[in-house]
């Protein structure tokens, strides 16, 4: 059990990261289903500066800043442009897949090099302390991170006037228009920010759970994470217990995978996503999104 424990935590991490890069987008009224494109180009960018410069927290510092870059991009279309931002975010998964595999492909050929990694908090007795160990100690500093975030980005939305300001654009931008906020900054910078750690979230794939990048790698967690901020209910505890949970899920998979049994192997790949659509299915209806999301909002006249 603690072993499985472990594991959960360990892949939770990026999962919550990811989620909480997507809650901040959310709040300001925007869907943004391009955040699997996003882990997936912060996940390669991290992995390519880490083996050329040698140290893994200049892959994070890389994958953060290709996160901005793909932020950017989408808010120019959907929040500039105000092109639908399905469309859009479609268009950032579908390059970044194909992008980071031709590149990946030019750069290593067949066989990419082991990359640093970040390793556990503290490696050593602490870590092997009984439950308490692997359960703190031996974790990334990765999940740390995205902890101590949870619980800023709580207290951000409740108690700050920027939270005040984000939240106000998703429930209601005309209005927040109206009070003297501009709609379209607090939306850009809230996709520059999310999208930050969505690709921090990507650089967790190749610098901590492995040191290698393949092409897909992110295999649908992007998609996961937005199921976890539906599931999670728009807040960052309900996010975080969301995160735990399919954290678990994936590593129960890989447990039942461990011990053999006759259920096909492409079976124990679907677990999590079944679980996904399960949830969303039963509980996506008794939850309520900020009022605003997903559509696109331009002053009167303009």
């Amino acid at each position: 059990m603690e072993a499985l424990l472990e594991a959960a935590l360990r892949l939770a991490a990026p999962l919550l990261l990811a989620a909480l890069g997507e809650l901040v987008i959310e709040r300001a009224g925007l869907i943004d289903i391009g955040i699997e494109g996003t882990m997936l180009t912060g996940a390669f960018a991290g992995f390519v500066v880490a083996v050329a410069s040698g140290s893994a927290v200049a892959g994070v510092a890389a994958a953060a800043g290709a996160g901005v870059g793909v932020g950017a991009l989408f808010a120019a279309f959907s929040v500039l442009g105000r092109v639908d931002q399905i469309v859009v975010g479609t268009a950032i998964n579908l390059i970044a897949l194909g992008a980071t595999g031709a590149a990946s492909r030019a750069l290593y050929g067949g066989a990419p090099p082991s990359a640093p990694t970040l390793g556990p908090l503290a490696p050593g007795p602490l870590a092997e302390l009984p439950w308490l160990g692997p359960l703190l100690f031996a974790q990334t500093p990765f999940l740390l991170a995205a902890l101590l975030l949870c619980l800023a980005l709580g207290l951000g939305l409740a108690r700050t006037r920027p939270g005040l300001r984000l939240r106000a654009v998703g429930e209601s931008a005309r209005a927040a228009d109206a009070e003297g906020v501009s709609v379209p900054a607090v939306r850009t910078l809230a996709v520059l920010l999310g999208s930050s750690l969505a690709g921090v979230a990507g650089a967790a794939l190749t610098l901590a759970q492995s040191d290698s990048f393949t092409e897909g790698m992110t295999a649908g967690r992007g998609f996961i994470a937005l199921a976890i901020v539906i599931f999670g209910r728009w807040s960052s505890l309900g996010v975080l217990l969301a995160s735990l949970f399919f954290g678990f899920v994936s590593a129960l998979q890989f447990r039942l995978q461990a011990r053999g049994s006759g259920i096909p192997y492409p079976v124990f790949l679907m677990f999590p996503y079944l679980v996904t659509l399960a949830l969303l299915a039963l509980g996506s209806s008794r939850v309520r999104a900020p009022a605003d999301l997903g559509r696109a909002y331009a002053r009167e006249g303009s």
